[in-house]
């Protein structure tokens, strides 16, 4: 895909200018993404999208509780594994050319192993959950769906707090886009393909009942 856009970039009369406005307008952007971290605090989530602050606006109760009732299934999953860490919402993913704070991030051993306490920019997660909500719908199914995918995000979840739904997504190494897999609703079951068995009832994540009787079974179940 990369490859094609440069090829038809190249094919155009006007490609050298096209490329010195891009480098000027980059390198701009590159100043103002310093600047971005340097304003950016541990009480403000924000994102650096494409030359742009976003700011995020509070989010409704029901986007809350989907994103802490999969983060504690899915954190204390990994920890009692050692599988890696687990991250909600300030964790700032540096790629590129923009900066993110996922709603939940999962990053394997490996990496993990390799944060530092002071660290604030972190790598491209091996699995990113988001939820929707109507401000953020089109960047999550949009700029960070491509992003995340053209930097090696192995899997990607979006969640509907809605809908109570799970759309989930598979890297396509070949072409280093996110291939579907499935939208699960509340009968269904779950299963990360980033975290060695990791599978949960889909309305885990939506009931307060269901998710400690799930939060139970992880904690007793072998990988």
């Amino acid at each position: 895909m990369l490859e094609s856009r440069v090829a038809d970039l190249l094919e155009a009369p006007d490609a050298k200018l096209v490329i010195e406005r891009a480098q000027a307008i980059l390198a701009d952007e590159a100043q103002r993404r310093r600047a971005f971290r340097e304003w950016l605090r541990d009480d403000i989530k924000a994102e650096f999208i494409n030359g742009e602050v976003i700011m995020h606006s509070p989010v409704k109760r029901r986007h809350l509780d989907a994103t802490q009732n999969l983060t504690t299934l899915l954190r204390v999953y990994v920890h009692l594994h050692d599988l890696g860490a687990v991250d909600s919402e300030k964790a700032l993913i540096g790629l590129t050319r923009n900066d993110y704070e996922p709603d939940i991030c999962y990053w394997n051993n490996e990496t993990a192993n390799s944060f530092e306490d002071d660290q604030m920019e972190h790598p491209a997660p091996d699995l990113i959950v988001e939820i929707l909500s109507k401000s953020t719908t089109g960047r999550y199914r949009g700029v960070k769906f491509e992003d995340y995918a053209a930097h090696g995000v192995q899997e990607y979840w979006i969640i509907d707090p809605v809908r109570k739904s799970v759309e989930q997504y598979q890297l396509d190494e070949p072409t280093m886009a996110f291939a579907f897999i499935a939208v699960l609703y509340l009968n269904d079951i779950i299963t990360a393909i980033t975290v060695p068995g990791f599978q949960i009832p889909v309305k885990a994540i939506f009931d307060k009942q269901v998710n400690l009787e799930t939060l139970r079974v992880l904690m007793t179940k072998p990988v």
